[in-house]
Parts: C-alpha cells; structure tokens; sequence
C-alpha cells in the first residue's frame, strides 16, 4: 500500500478540528465497558477510510502539543510501540504509532520527552493494543503511572471469540477484516535513522487498521453479551503488567521455583536471582546475559564451592565466570550457610492423583460455564487459577488469597459452584497435593 498523505509537518490547528470533528463521528456509539449493542460496523468503509488517512511524524519537543491535543480530543486511540531490548536489560524506546481516529502519529521516541503523553494516555476513554503486554511493560516503564484502567486488548478479545489465547495481529486482520499486512520488519533495527521505507508502512499498518478491528470486535462481542467481560479481562492484565514491573529483586527467585526444591536450595535460588537482577540492571544487560535459567537450575542442584565446581558443573558463560564467578561464589556460599529459619519456604506441591474424579468433576463444571455464557473453557480458567484456587482449599486459606483472576466476574460462579465441588473432593485433593490430614 502506498502512503502519499506521510508528512513531517506539524498539523494546524484548523487539521486539529478537522480530525477532531471525524473523531467525533467515529465515535458517535458509546465507548464506554457496556453490552449495549451499537450499530453494525461498515468494515469496507472503515477500511477504505483507513487507507487515507494523513500520517504525521513527531520528530520536535515542540510539535508533542498537537498529539496531546489530539488525544484529549478523541474517545479512542489505537497504539502500538516499536524497541529494542535484545541486548539491554532497558528496552530502548524507538517508536511510538498512534491512530487518534483520523490521523496518524509516528512519534521519534529518542528525540521527545514523553511524560505528558503518557499522562494524556491514561485518560483516554479506550486504548486499543493488540498483545499489549511489552507495550505496557515499556509504559509503566517509562511513564511512572499507575495501573492503566482503559485498555482494551485485541488479542484477548479475540481469545473469547475464537478460544485461540495468542492470536498474531497479522491473523486477526486475515481472519476479521480480509486484510493482509506484512510483519516481515518485526525484528528489524527500529533505531536507525531515516526508517526504511518498508519498515515505516509496517509501523504504520500496525495501527491503520487497528481501530477498524476493535469495532468489528466490539460489535461481535457485544452481540453476544461478552464485551463487560472481555473489559474487565484487559484491566486485570494491565493490572499484572504493572504488578510484575514492581516486584522486588529479592522476591524474583518466585518465577523460577520449584516445588522440589528444599530450603536450603530455595535459599540459593533466592539470593542468585536477586543478585542476577542487580547486576543485569547495573550493566544494562539482559538477564539471560549475566546467567541462562539453565545455568541458575544447575547451581540449585549442584551448589557449587570452587570455580572448577562452577566451570564444570553449570553452563554459565565462560565470559561471566571470569568476571563474576568469585562474586557468584560467595553468594552461594552465604546462602547455603543462612540459618534455617532464615530460609524461603518450600511451594506447595502441585494436585497430582491418578484418581481423576476431582479433575473431571472440575472440567464438567467449567464446560457446563463454557457453554452457558458462550466463553471458551481455556479463556474461563485459566490453568495457573486453577492450581492457586487448589491451594487455597487445601490449606483451609482465606477466600481473600484467591487470585485476581477469579476476584473478579468470576467470582460467583467460583465461590457459588466451583469451590463447592472441590470441596466434595478435599480428601483426594490434599492427598493429590500430600497436604497431612
């Protein structure tokens, strides 16, 4: 597709009222989270509008007025972001796309300080990404914002259309809208200065037809009564995304625990973690650079005292044991060495039982759920709630420690029907779990 409406031009303001009066027509239905049914979406029209729309680059601090007035002016934005991250433990911010409705913006993310568009992006009625999860990474990132409570996920809108949980963007707009754009310029170098013709349509493609997208789904989803639950889906994960940006180094060992780990083994996994996450963040590499989790398993195991131990024993990088192998040492050492009562709890063991009558009655209900509310199984539980809901009724813990997953609409469905069945099987549950009596 060509894009003879690119420019480099600050819009007027006349351009401003201009996009702000289609703004206004685009969004002449309600975006707010509710299941009323708007009309049925002109998708050719849409389309066809989408490829005339003027793209403008935002290369000067003084041209960011005019986005954030664009912003303020319209009910939906469509974004997405370009980086590199493959050799920092900072993503590098390259590129900002946003479709306001009826212009699009390429901001030249090195050269603008972006605070206030982040700011101005929290206030929004809609954001639409699609796979918005190292978006937002970026976003909390950079922006010093909390939790964002406007976004609307394609890709998870889609999951309770299709049951298909990672949907590409490039299938989406195959599937829904009979629209093919290329993704080959994914990995390219979004750092370089002037973009390459071909990777400049793709970073404008991403959000051409984004918005077109969402009003197919919204219709779809609306239709069938989902959309409150596909909304209120998209605010818990920004809500994870921003809760996994605000972990605590000591507390990172969580994601690469074991239940068969001992304590001793926990402890050392504790402080490797902790100490891999401080200095990947003090060199500015990425995590895997400093120490592969294959390397860290194999420390867990073996808990190595000598360098030779080290070298022989775990595939960490030979670069890394020269510079930081003695410091690694150390860290193991006074690990292995903390007081008992000092240590990490062991996790609890997941539900094993060759006795399936608690893992069938548990599907029928969660089919039977499926079925009557038209949202696929895999999208009505998903298998890390499950394990955390099996956790809670087996220690007897509060209802207060489910996860956040089924706090919310849910909720009633579990307490009411699922929880009451699990509980029919406690006894198998706890032995599947070698919970004691």
């Amino acid at each position: 597709m060509s894009n003879p409406s690119l420019t480099t031009i600050t819009p007027s303001q006349d351009d401003i009222s201009t996009d702000n009066n289609a703004i206004a027509t685009l969004d002449n239905q309600s975006v707010s989270a509710s299941n009323a049914l708007p009309a049925k979406p002109d998708i050719d029209a849409l389309l066809d509008s989408a490829d005339e729309l003027p793209v403008t680059w935002i290369k000067e601090q003084s041209q960011m007025a005019s986005v954030i007035e664009a912003l303020e002016g319209c009910g939906r934005v469509a974004l997405d972001t370009e980086f590199i991250k493959r050799d920092t433990y900072y993503p590098r911010l390259a590129l900002v796309q946003i479709n306001v409705g009826a212009h699009i913006y390429l901001l030249d993310a090195p050269q603008l300080q972006l605070q206030d568009f982040w700011q101005a992006l929290s206030e929004v009625d809609v954001a639409i990404w699609h796979a918005c999860g190292e978006d937002l990474g970026i976003f909390y990132l950079l922006s010093d914002c909390p939790p964002l409570t406007n976004i609307f996920d394609t890709q998870i809108a889609l999951s309770y259309l299709t049951g298909q949980l990672q949907m590409g963007y490039q299938q989406a707009l195959d599937d829904h809208l009979d629209m093919h754009i290329d993704k080959e310029q994914s990995q390219s170098d979004w750092l370089r200065r002037p973009l390459s013709d071909e990777q400049e349509q793709y970073a404008i493609d991403d959000v051409r037809f984004l918005p077109a997208l969402y009003l197919s789904l919204e219709y779809e989803l609306k239709k069938q009564g989902l959309y409150e639950y596909v909304w209120d889906d998209c605010q818990l994960y920004a809500q994870e995304l921003y809760d996994s940006q605000q972990v605590a180094d000591e507390d990172m060992y969580l994601s690469m625990a074991d239940y068969r780990y001992d304590t001793q083994q926990m402890a050392i996994l504790q402080a490797v973690a902790s100490w891999r996450e401080q200095l990947a963040r003090a060199t500015n590499q990425p995590r895997t650079f400093v120490i592969k989790k294959q390397a860290v398993r194999e420390i867990i195991t073996e808990k190595p005292t000598t360098m030779r131990e080290l070298a022989h024993k775990t595939t960490m990088h030979r670069s890394m044991l020269r510079l930081y192998g003695d410091e690694l040492l150390s860290v193991i050492k006074q690990a292995k060495e903390q007081h008992p009562a000092e240590r990490p709890d062991r996790l609890p063991a997941p539900y094993r039982s060759k006795n399936k009558a608690l893992a069938k009655a548990v599907q029928q209900a969660v089919d039977k759920q499926s079925e009557e509310i038209g949202i696929p199984a895999n999208v009505m539980i998903r298998k890390k709630w499950l394990h955390q809901l099996y956790e809670v009724i087996a220690y007897d813990k509060d209802l207060a420690d489910l996860p956040e997953g089924l706090q919310g609409w849910r909720h009633k469905w579990v307490t009411q029907t699922l929880i009451p069945i699990i509980e029919e099987h406690k006894a198998e549950l706890k032995q599947g779990m070698g919970v004691k009596a």
